[in-house]
């Protein structure tokens, strides 16, 4: 069995922060004595990557997302655990390490502004020390992948975010790193944008077996690229699986959908253990434990008029509301 790429252990980030009480008389105590709290923002998290692997680490805000990947990128040093990646430590910042990897921020611009992206992606060339003929081949196929070559000449600041945010990905590839931290690559763009730059990503992950860890809120990201993911809340690692596994894990029931004949004059007689979420046009929503779908299901075909029936995990989406909001009640919303 081959070494994992990505190797995480006991991975802790604890903030010193400063706080004081509102009013000036606070303000000129905190000059002469200072008072702080602690801030854990990841606690004890591990796991592992293996290479080519595409994972989406996801979790609300705050959770500790971005921390843990500039952690893994080398920008912070840890509280406390191990990182090895690539058989490198990151924060060493060891110049064969950070030849290696890059990382991409949706909330972040490498381009300088007033000057065209190709300047940038020559700089960006010479930074990394890429030979001039891979540099171009390079360029050329990221350029065709993305379709830029209208944008090469334009001052940065007349593009749109999409746009730019192409621009951004091939800043970050220009030196065909071996692991790619993508912290909101599609923050703030449009749907169609989204779904080109999702195709995009899948296409150099299959195309030139980059390992990924992508951070998103959107979860049609993490649905299109991951087939894992790893979910981390207030800094605690919930769940490291398969997407498809998530609702089965976390959600311990299923939705039954039933379609039926003549449902105006239908008196409902549900099974017990059978919640009903929703009647309309013929049609019932139901919520029944997961360990009772198949009981429940066999009694709505002997008793109901069902012309049609389906049943199916909570959507990925609902699952993960719930667990952001961390309360029962969001239950009503599956």
């Amino acid at each position: 069995m081959l070494e994992p790429q990505i190797v995480v252990r006991g991975l802790s980030k604890t903030y010193r922060v400063p706080e004081r009480n509102p009013g000036v008389g606070a303000a000129l105590r905190s000059l002469i004595q200072r008072s702080y709290r602690s801030v854990e923002a990841v606690r004890d998290v591990s796991f592992n990557v293996a290479a080519g692997e595409v994972v989406g680490f996801i979790g609300p805000n705050g959770a500790g997302k971005t921390t843990t990947l500039k952690m893994l990128s080398g920008l912070l040093h840890p509280t406390a655990g191990e990182v090895v990646v690539m058989g490198e430590v990151p924060w060493e910042r060891r110049p064969a390490y950070l030849r290696r990897i890059s990382m991409v921020l949706g909330n972040k611009s490498q381009m300088l502004w007033d000057i065209p992206p190709l300047d940038s992606f020559r700089l960006l060339g010479e930074i990394y020390s890429v030979p001039p003929a891979q540099f171009r081949e390079t360029l050329d196929e990221l350029v065709a992948l993305l379709e830029l070559a209208p944008l090469l000449s334009k001052p940065v600041r007349t593009l749109s975010l999409g746009e730019r945010m192409k621009c951004e990905l091939v800043a970050g590839l220009l030196h065909r790193p071996a692991v790619l931290f993508l912290d909101e690559p599609t923050l703030g763009l449009d749907v169609s944008t989204q779904g080109r730059l999702r195709r995009f990503l899948g296409a150099y992950n299959r195309r030139n077996d980059v390992t990924m860890i992508l951070t998103s809120h959107y979860m049609a990201d993490v649905v299109a690229l991951c087939p894992r993911v790893i979910l981390i809340h207030h800094g605690i690692l919930l769940y490291d699986g398969e997407l498809d596994g998530l609702a089965h894990t976390l959600a311990p029931f299923k939705l039954i959908r039933v379609g039926l004949s003549s449902a105006s004059q239908c008196a409902l007689d549900l099974p017990g253990g059978v919640e009903l979420l929703q009647r309309t046009n013929g049609s019932l929503a139901l919520r029944v434990a997961r360990e009772l779908a198949p009981r429940i299901t066999a009694q709505l075909l002997n008793t109901l008029p069902v012309v049609d029936l389906s049943v199916e995990d909570p959507p990925i989406e609902a699952v993960i509301d719930q667990i952001y909001q961390g309360d029962g009640d969001q239950e009503a919303r599956l």
